[in-house]
């Protein structure tokens, strides 16, 4: 693959990926049936300060970003592209996608919003233009702290599950499919999408940026 086909490539899967993921957010709002961790802060956030899901994603991804400072973590292209386009394309997909009204329509919005969530999960990672915000914040406190990833990342999740829940986040069995779903997945479409090299190798995510998928 040539050089500017490989970068268009990388490009193309970054932002497809990213806007997918918001879809993703916003058909597991839909279905009524529990949110990814993060989103669990971010609808309980939403429900506080009456702004959108989408802009409340946008407003804590921005802010973790400045907790990067300390942890001397760099930001790439898809760092600040993950903070500008999920927000903007969950907001989207809410506005135009109406609430399920039938346990056959909720079950199948959360189960599409959870496989199509791995495989966005897959393209921006695998386009590897830089770990989302709160991807570099764990892996930050891993480096700092001498944590492991698991253990970081487990209470991480646990805060913000709990903190958004009593803010009057949604918490369900999809929350729970989610957390033990997103890995696996994840892990498949990251191989699924790998971008080849520009001389023709292919190049897949290692280190803790594949290790350490965190919803956003």
């Amino acid at each position: 693959m040539s050089a500017p086909g490989h970068l268009t490539r990388r490009l193309l899967q970054l932002y497809v990926g990213l806007t997918l993921y918001g879809v993703s957010s916003a058909l597991l709002v839909r279905s009524g049936l529990g949110l990814e961790p993060w989103n669990v802060l971010h609808q309980g956030l939403s429900e506080r300060t009456g702004l959108s899901m989408g802009i409340v994603l946008t407003l804590v991804g921005a802010a973790i970003l400045l907790l990067w400072i300390p942890l001397r973590q760099r930001p790439g292209l898809g760092t600040v592209s993950n903070v500008l386009v999920i927000g903007a394309a969950m907001d989207a997909t809410l506005a135009l996608t109406p609430d399920a009204r039938t346990w056959a329509a909720r079950v199948a919005l959360m189960a599409v919003g959870i496989v199509l969530n791995g495989a966005a999960t897959g393209l921006y990672i695998a386009a590897r233009f830089g770990p989302g915000p709160r991807d570099g914040l764990m892996t930050g406190l891993n480096r700092v702290t001498g944590l492991s990833i698991r253990l970081v990342r487990t209470g991480i999740e646990l805060t913000v599950v709990a903190t958004g829940f009593v803010l009057g986040g949604t918490v369900g069995v999809g929350t729970l499919l989610y957390a033990v779903s997103i890995g696996p997945l994840a892990q498949l479409f990251l191989r699924v999408f790998a971008v080849p090299s520009a001389s023709g190798s292919t190049v897949v995510a290692t280190g803790p940026s594949e290790r350490a998928i965190l919803p956003r």
